[in-house]
Order: structure tokens, then C-alpha cells, then sequence
């Protein structure tokens, strides 16, 4: 019989459409909490709720970040979940073991200031086109690293500016883009992208040196490169994390922005209430009487 830690990741590839990436994230932990069980006698096939209790504990014992335990504790309910499924367990030992408060970090941003200096930053030659026209596209349409890298030419709607993006687990969304954006998009493809692909072919909108697609890893060179001079350092989801929580201060709709994020539980989207109190500012002066 198949390992059920192979069962599980077998599950999440065939039945979730999970990416190749979150597959090896999932493995990763899981060999974590296998190894852990090991060193105490245990076994993945029968682990119990103090096993899965100690193993937190330790991770945070050892210094791990808030995100990091959070992260392991939500493959275990991942995996939890789908062996009661298929009856490898009678109960479940993760049941109502809750995030602790204070587990999920709010997120840092840059201002609006600033963003628009590390928009003007890409300059001088060739590539430069490519890489405004990537972080124009982060930032005015909130879209993961993977997403970016993803995104086909097919794939913008430019008569009427949105994005078909394909997220997490192959699920589609439609994403607004604003002009400013399509125009930066326009002019990176007419008078960059044909010399990137040095007569090749390839249907994936941002090309790297060579013709290749862009990768995950030069993206972060690149946002590491423009955003040098910054206040805060930044990566390729911080300016998904300006992009929530600008629209949010701006007045944006918190279902709305959920479906633009293609966040499958408001609850991820609720994170974005408090990252400034800015938005309580705002609020305030156009609620209160007094204001």
C-alpha cells in the first residue's frame, strides 16, 4: 500500500492541481514533522494530538517565525484531513487546534510615495521596458511572483483592461488592470520583448535574456535591485500586500478585493484591515460627527 504522506501529495497534485512548487512545500514539512515523530518513537501512520502539539512547540522553540509554525500546523490539518477521508485515521488530532493570536504577521508595505519612485526606477536600456512593465503589473493588479512569470500574452485583454490569471490550485480569475499599466505593457512588447526573443517563439509575456521565460529567482534580483534604496526591504509580494491595502484605504470592497487576490477565504483577506492606521483614520474623519 502506498505511503499515505505519497497518498496525500499524490491527492493534492491529481485532485487539487496543486503546483510542482506548493507539492515540494507540502513534502518538506511533512518530512519535518515524519522526522520529529521518528526521534520520538513515532510513526506518521499513528501520530496523536500531542504529537502534533510537541512538534509546534519545538518549531517554535527553535526559532522558527510565527509564519513558518503556521504554515507546518496548516499542512498538518491538510493532511489530517485527508487520511480521516480515507479512514487511515478515526479521529481528527487537530481538531479546533487554533492559531495561536498573533501567529499571522501583518504584512509591511511602502507607501504610495514610494511606489511611485521604484516605478520610475526601471531605465536605460532594452530590459528596462520589461522590468517597469513587471512591476507596473504587480502592484496595479496584485498578482503573485508565479503569476507574473505565468502570464501569457494571450492572456490581456487590452480593449477591456483586465487579466486572466491562472492562481493557485489552475483556478481562473479575471483581474482589472489600469491604463497606465496596458500603455507600459504596449510599449514593452513593440519595442522590447522581439529583441528578448531573439527570433524565438514563446506565447509567455515577460522573456528573460535568450528568448527563455522569466524565472521566480530573477524576478527577486530584480525587485532586490530597484527597491535597494527603499525604506523597507521589499520582495515580489510586498507589492501584492501595497496593492490590497491601497485599494482598501482608497475604499475598496472587501469581497472584491478577496476575488481580485483569489484568496479562497476572506479571512486571508481580512489581514489587509490592519496593516495601516491610516484606513481607521480615514474612516474616522468621514464617520464621526466631530470629524
Amino acid at each position: 500500500m502506498m505511503d499515505p504522506v505519497e497518498r496525500f501529495l499524490n491527492y493534492l497534485t491529481v485532485e487539487k492541481g496543486l503546483s510542482a512548487n506548493t507539492i515540494e512545500a507540502y513534502r518538506r514539512d511533512i518530512q519535518k514533522f515524519s522526522t520529529f515523530l521518528q526521534e520520538t518513537g513515532h510513526h506518521i501512520r499513528s501520530f496523536k494530538r500531542e504529537d502534533i502539539l510537541s512538534f509546534i512547540s519545538a518549531l517554535r522553540d527553535s526559532g522558527n517565525q510565527a509564519t513558518t509554525v503556521a504554515r507546518n500546523l496548516a499542512t498538518l490539518r491538510g493532511l489530517c484531513k485527508f487520511m480521516l477521508m480515507e479512514g487511515l485515521l478515526k479521529e481528527d488530532p487537530i481538531e479546533n487546534l487554533l492559531t495561536p493570536k498573533g501567529w499571522k504577521r501583518i504584512p509591511r508595505i511602502i507607501g504610495t510615495d514610494e511606489v511611485s519612485t521604484l516605478l520610475k526606477k526601471p531605465e536605460g536600456n532594452t530590459l528596462s521596458l520589461r522590468d517597469k512593465a513587471m512591476l507596473e503589473i504587480m502592484y496595479s493588479s496584485g498578482l503573485r511572483a508565479s503569476e507574473v512569470i505565468n502570464l501569457k500574452t494571450g492572456d490581456i485583454n487590452f480593449e477591456a483592461g483586465f487579466l486572466t490569471i491562472t492562481g493557485k490550485g489552475s483556478k481562473q480569475r479575471v483581474v482589472p488592470v489600469n491604463e497606465q499599466t496596458l500603455s507600459t505593457i504596449k510599449n514593452y512588447m513593440e519595442k522590447s520583448r522581439a529583441v528578448c526573443l531573439k527570433q524565438k517563439v514563446s506565447n509567455y509575456l515577460f522573456i528573460a535574456r535568450g528568448g527563455k521565460p522569466m524565472t521566480r529567482q530573477r524576478l527577486w534580483q530584480l525587485i532586490k535591485k530597484y527597491s535597494s534604496e527603499l525604506s523597507i526591504t521589499i520582495s515580489p509580494h510586498t507589492l501584492r500586500h501595497c496593492f490590497a491595502s491601497h485599494l482598501l484605504d482608497g475604499g475598496a470592497d472587501l469581497r472584491a478585493l478577496q476575488k481580485m487576490l483569489g484568496h479562497t477565504d476572506i479571512s486571508t483577506t481580512q489581514i489587509y484591515t490592519k496593516v495601516t492606521p491610516e484606513r481607521l483614520r480615514k474612516i474616522h474623519k468621514k464617520h464621526h460627527p466631530r470629524s
